[in-house]
């Protein structure tokens, strides 16, 4: 069982020293997701302005006085 331990432990070291040695461009930090430059976060806000817009279009005024009758029945 100790084979098997020291055996991964000086592979891995022999795979970092090549890819270290070898000019990759090695990061060790975890993984990174925003391969856009940040132009789909403009797009994003656009989009949602737009379905705000739209959304209180369709809704009526709140500045609207409400029927007496409706306000009585509540």
């Amino acid at each position: 069982m100790w084979k098997l331990v020291l055996g991964f432990i000086v592979f891995a070291a022999i795979a970092l020293f090549v890819l270290m040695k070898s000019g990759g461009n090695i990061d060790l930090t975890g993984e990174k997701h925003d391969v856009t430059g940040g132009h789909a976060d403009q797009a994003a806000s656009d989009a949602a302005s737009a379905a705000m817009a739209a959304a209180s279009a369709a809704l009526p005024a709140a500045s609207e006085p409400v029927p007496a009758a409706s306000a009585a029945s509540q």
